[in-house]
């Protein structure tokens, strides 16, 4: 059965998952990695987002934000040449390569047209894109394990998500919040294979993990060209995050838990500081201001050693510097000199347990 579609809206969402045969336990961490990698190549390639994503030690989950394939861009030949290490070996590389230069030598239009098409219809579909990742996956996960044979429990499930910010905030919240679920974490945070925690990590990765969970937003929703601040997004989607996750008692009097998660005074601080992520949370991290900027304390302070480096004739800069506040978390009244133009928030110096 094709996934479901809605007509004239631009984009659908859907909630897409796929398990592992006899759902066996065999992706680690390296393997999650490379998952990963395989993933955000696809995306970039076939113009489909992915919102938020959780990967398990023996399924995933996908909330992916599909475009109608009429609104993306034809894909040039240029374009096409830049895409092809993002798909395919270096071999198969230099073979297709070989082939869009004997056509572009012969002056064969049709030829070049064809090559084309043979990608371009591949853009702008659910089914190409899971396909196409499962199928990598696999031919990376037989190599290691020396296996072969089909990976993946049959076809993958998907479900037509409604593109409003409710709908779609409590799918995402539902994937991020697996690893919690299933007791491997503590915090959706520190499980690093999930949406919400490569948006959090500082990593390359961050950027197109924060774009993803930035476009669920109302505002967002309506107005493709708007900024993400992903302050804004990060404290909001924190807290709804926190409220889903909360612990349920099958028995209260007795203490029976029905579903894991977070005990109710997590997610009371949790929205008590409207989903701002605390200094000892942030701590767990790699904080660049501390190693790295000219000054930090109190407002105060920063700009009483500003005055003294401006008498020194040390902030010819184009634009004087001020006391800036810190980003990534609340730090109250610390103030720092040096505004940073990369994160500043980078992930911690740990190994990671599934």
């Amino acid at each position: 059965m094709r996934p479901l579609r809605l007509l004239g809206d631009g984009k659908s969402y859907y909630h897409c998952i796929s398990r592992v045969v006899d759902r066996r336990k065999v992706f680690e961490a390296r393997d999650k990695e490379i998952f990963r990698k395989i993933m955000r190549n696809l995306e970039r390639f076939m113009g489909v987002r992915v919102v938020t994503y959780c990967l398990m030690g023996n399924h995933f989950h996908l909330l992916v934000e599909v475009p109608e394939r009429a609104t993306l861009v034809p894909l040039t030949e240029e374009q096409l040449r830049d895409l092809l290490p993002l798909l395919h070996e270096p071999g198969a590389v230099d073979t297709i390569l070989q082939e869009l230069d004997r056509a572009e030598e012969t002056g064969d239009a049709r030829w070049q047209a064809e090559i084309l098409d043979r990608y371009e219809r591949r853009r702008g579909s659910l089914s190409y894109f899971i396909k196409e990742l499962k199928q990598r996956v696999t031919l990376y996960m037989n190599k290691r394990l020396d296996r072969t044979g089909t990976l993946w429990e049959g076809r993958f499930r998907s479900m037509l998500v409604e593109g409003r910010e409710l709908s779609l905030m409590t799918v995402a919240a539902y994937i991020d919040l697996n690893p919690v679920r299933a007791g491997l974490v503590k915090r959706p945070e520190d499980y690093r294979w999930c949406g919400y925690a490569e948006a959090l990590s500082g990593t390359r990765g961050a950027r197109l993990a924060r774009q993803g969970l930035g476009t669920i937003l109302s505002e967002c929703l309506h107005d493709s060209e708007l900024q993400v601040n992903w302050t804004r997004t990060q404290n909001r989607y924190r807290q709804f995050l926190y409220e889903e996750g909360e612990e349920v008692h099958a028995d209260e009097v007795n203490g029976v838990v029905a579903r894991t998660g977070f005990s109710s005074d997590v997610v009371e601080e949790v929205i008590k500081a409207e989903g701002a992520l605390p200094i000892a949370a942030v701590l767990h991290h790699r904080i660049r201001y501390l190693c790295e900027g000219v000054a930090l304390g109190t407002g105060e302070f920063v700009e009483k050693v500003l005055a003294r480096e401006r008498e020194r004739g040390r902030t010819q800069t184009k634009r004087d510097p001020s006391p800036s506040r810190m980003g990534g978390a609340d730090w109250g009244e610390l103030r720092v000199l040096r505004r940073l133009r990369r994160e500043a928030i980078l992930p911690a110096m740990r190994n990671d347990a599934d």
